[in-house]
């Protein structure tokens, strides 16, 4: 009989964290949106939640933000992170408590809209594709309809680096049975020829090295009679780019028999060449990066956070359908489904109110953590990880990795991703901690100072770091080197006669 008891006792137990469930799945949503992000997540609710609704006016102050302990110890009334109430409590007045915003604002849902449209009319206008630009230079040109007609057909087949690429079946580059498929495609009696001289109509064109088939073509494309050191800058495209890319001077010396510094001027020529003409006219998706929190700098030295999250219409819960909720007289799947609209109103006001409570103290607690970050600059960030903000917080770790996730702050030394502020490290000669991303300063230091005919190679950078009291493995400095796209001490060194 015990055991029955127990067994019945732990199902008890368990239901209410089986009925917290969805409302807690939508806080971990809300607290993973960035502030745009949510910002159309509330209007999309405004939309279709009658028990919501735009507080007009001036909206009043949100509660008092936790309060932070410089050092390091975080005191914060815990409304943020209480267990949202139970399911049944939807039929009880919850009075003024939701009458009050939930979060400060100094505008009203049409100031945001208006801020969003001042964004969209600050974008430049949109820009002609690049078949649209070469088109329009066909209309300066003496060609007969059918062949124009031809060239604009060949137009339609470069891809958006402007190159022309033909394959066959198996993928291979065939340009003559690809001419003549093309040929048969437009008909009209065409010739994989009259497809061929078309290309060299579209290759005339601007920008130049447009419709050419292959890297070397195109580079080949943009070296004139006017280019300085045209024939061997030429024969570059043409046989050294290897080893123009390896930097192997006395290579390409002895095969062209020109001098290193002639050669050096050549390559500078090289490097001016596109070898993307297309890309120039590709559209792509800008993406805003909008703060989601506002470091500050205050009189007395220290360091202020707060939320961004001003562009969020101010909302409140609509308490006139509540009664709806209660009256017997209405139908009962009317009844229901209002239950639920209140419910989720109440769950996205509390998930948002939670959202703004984490994102401070998980700032605060990172800002001072990295405050020499902020006093003197990006050699000075400290080794962290998220399990030390998740103890100092007092939540999860998934909670912290959620919290700064594609999240932005700006400081006053620029705006940064909030993981930014995390990441391991080594240890200096006398104990210190040392971030991998001063290693990686320090790295960048070595290499703008080295002499660039005899540039410093891994292992000389090893020992630079051992002087500096910094036990870095080469591989470490091998890696840092390759993501910061440096090239080798080979590839650095500047050759001399």
């Amino acid at each position: 009989m015990s055991g029955f008891g127990m067994g019945q006792g732990m199902r008890l137990e368990l239901r209410p964290d089986m009925k917290l469930a969805p409302r807690m799945i939508l806080s971990m949503k809300v607290l993973l949106m960035p502030t745009t992000d949510l910002m159309d997540k509330v209007q999309e609710e405004l939309q279709e939640n009658p028990f919501l609704e735009q507080r007009e006016g001036k909206p009043q102050e949100a509660e008092v933000e936790p309060e932070f302990n410089p050092d390091g110890i975080l005191k914060h009334d815990d409304t943020g992170d209480r267990e949202f109430a139970r399911l049944d409590e939807i039929n009880k007045d919850w009075g003024d408590h939701f009458d009050s915003d939930h979060r400060p604002s100094r505008g009203a849902l049409e100031e945001m809209g208006d801020r969003k449209l001042d964004m969209m009319q600050n974008l430049e206008e949109s820009q002609p594709t690049l078949q649209d630009y070469l088109i329009e230079q066909l209309g300066f040109m003496e060609l007969e309809p059918e062949i124009k007609e031809l060239v604009e057909f060949v137009i339609s087949h470069l891809d958006h680096n402007g190159y022309f690429l033909g394959h066959d079946a198996d993928g291979q580059r065939t340009y003559p049975l690809f001419f003549q498929d093309l040929a048969d495609s437009f008909g009209r009696n065409m010739t994989a020829e009259d497809v061929e001289e078309a290309l060299y109509i579209v290759q005339e064109l601007d920008p130049s090295g447009v419709g050419a088939r292959d890297a070397k073509e195109c580079l080949g494309l943009q070296v004139t009679e006017e280019t300085p050191h045209a024939e061997l800058v030429r024969s570059l495209v043409r046989d050294g780019l290897e080893d123009v890319a390896y930097n192997r001077l006395p290579m390409i010396q002895k095969r062209t028999g020109h001098s290193l510094e002639t050669i050096q001027e050549a390559i500078l020529e090289l490097r001016k060449l596109d070898p993307k003409p297309g890309s120039k006219f590709t559209v792509e998706s800008t993406r805003y990066v909008t703060p989601d929190i506002i470091v500050e700098r205050t009189d007395d030295g220290d360091y202020s956070v707060r939320l961004t999250d001003d562009w969020l219409p101010a909302v409140k819960l609509n308490k006139k359908y509540i009664g709806v909720t209660k009256d017997r007289a209405q139908p009962k799947p009317m009844r229901d489904e209002l239950k639920r609209k209140l419910q989720s109103a109440h769950w996205l006001l509390s998930a948002i109110e939670q959202r703004r409570h984490t994102l401070i103290r998980v700032t605060q607690a990172i800002i001072a953590h990295q405050r020499d970050f902020l006093d003197q600059g990006p050699d000075h960030i400290h080794p962290l990880k998220m399990e030390q903000i998740a103890e100092i917080v007092g939540v999860h770790v998934t909670t912290i990795s959620r919290a700064v996730d594609d999240k932005w702050v700006q400081t006053p030394r620029g705006v940064f991703p909030l993981r930014r502020f995390f990441g391991g490290g080594t240890k200096s000669a006398d104990g210190q901690d040392i971030a991998w991303e001063t290693i990686k300063q320090k790295l960048l230091e070595f290499i703008d100072t080295e002499d660039k005919k005899t540039p410093r190679s891994d292992e000389d950078i090893v020992k630079l770091f051992v002087a500096a009291g910094l036990t870095v493995a080469r591989r470490t400095v091998t890696k840092y080197r390759e993501a910061l796209n440096i090239p080798s001490s080979r590839q650095r060194r500047e050759w001399t006669a």
